[in-house]
């Protein structure tokens, strides 16, 4: 048996062929320029000319290469990135804001960084300092609550934050959004006018939900002198919830004619199918608010009574107010408060 020679390793390792990517040295030379004049077109195409720029596109087209953008964001201060931090990247509340937010940011040559965060204010922290640490020229957050650590990064890298689907008087910097109080309120002032004296929360364990819960449940008790049940799920709250809890409801002996309010539309859509699986009706046995206006929302049978946010609005003006930062424009406007509407419908 023949031993291997340790010290033949070294050579047998420099041997090996180490797998590389296209370079822009290999770019240059096919276009018939140096490595530098590509990195300078690469960079401001105003700074070759439009021969020489032709041919070295020609040249990428024909390799396939993909600057480095890292290096070129070192060289320029700008990635062309924006962060964006959101609950639940499966949520269409979110989805919906955010196609708006890109589809206004992409032609002036931004890119979104999408990551999902969960309910954790700690997580979310991380999250922060994990982006952060890519050095994008902006960041967008959901909501106005953050750790004191994560106010301070955010503050630190000096770089624009909007805050979305939320206000407050005192954001970071801009801030995008509602007032989550405000819907409660008017949800409750709505199924007071309808007539209904009686009524019953049922709401996912997030910070804004429950806002929008006790808004409704203190106006609706001020308005009317009934004290309003609440019923709580989990943060990702889903149908099955809501069918759970329409069964809690219904055990509870509430009367005919309760008004359910719900922080979700997927809730609502709970509530109304196991009314259905029951016998039950609505608005006849009970009524249903939901929030939030998803697409199938007047689809549900009855169709369903909700709050509608504007998504797409709140994601274009929250682009808009990047793009204005990017550009240099300050504003005393720091807080653009986009609404909501009522949307009366057959469910209550």
């Amino acid at each position: 048996m023949t031993k291997r020679n340790p010290d033949l390793r070294s050579d047998d390792t420099s041997r090996r062929i180490a797998p590389r990517g296209v370079t822009m040295e290999e770019v240059g030379r096919l276009a018939g320029v140096s490595q530098v004049t590509v990195s300078r077109a690469l960079s401001d195409r105003t700074k070759v000319s439009a021969a020489t720029l032709a041919k070295i596109h020609a040249a990428i087209e024909a390799t396939g290469f993909v600057p480095n953008a890292i290096a070129g964001a070192l060289a320029s201060q700008k990635s062309m990135l924006v962060s964006a931090l959101v609950p639940s990247i499966t949520n269409i509340v979110y989805a919906a804001a955010l196609q708006a937010f890109s589809d206004v940011l992409r032609p002036s040559g931004y890119q979104v960084l999408l990551s999902e965060t969960g309910f954790d204010p700690q997580d979310e922290e991380s999250m922060i300092r994990a982006h952060l640490s890519r050095r994008p020229d902006a960041v967008v957050l959901t909501g106005i609550h953050h750790t004191d650590k994560a106010r301070q990064m955010l503050r630190a890298a000096d770089i624009p934050v909007v805050e979305i689907w939320d206000t407050t008087e005192t954001p970071i910097d801009l801030c995008v959004g509602f007032s989550h109080i405000a819907a409660g309120q008017a949800a409750a002032q709505f199924a007071v006018e309808r007539g209904y004296t009686s009524a019953v929360t049922v709401s996912a364990d997030e910070e804004r939900a429950l806002r929008r819960q006790s808004a409704f449940a203190a106006r609706f008790a001020s308005l009317t002198g009934s004290d309003v049940a609440r019923i709580g799920c989990a943060a990702q709250a889903s149908l099955g919830d809501g069918r759970a809890a329409l069964g809690h409801i219904v055990e509870a002996g509430f009367s005919k004619g309760t008004v359910i309010f719900c922080s979700s539309d997927v809730l609502a859509h709970g509530i109304l199918t196991e009314l259905a699986v029951r016998g039950l009706s609505a608005p006849g046995d009970f009524a249903v608010i939901g929030f939030g206006d998803q697409a199938f929302a007047a689809d549900t049978a009855p169709a369903l009574t909700t709050l509608r946010v504007d998504r797409s609005t709140l994601g274009r003006v929250a682009a808009k107010a990047l793009l204005a930062r990017f550009d240099g424009h300050l504003t005393d406007e720091r807080v653009m408060d986009i609404g909501f509407e009522v949307i009366p419908r057959g469910s209550a």
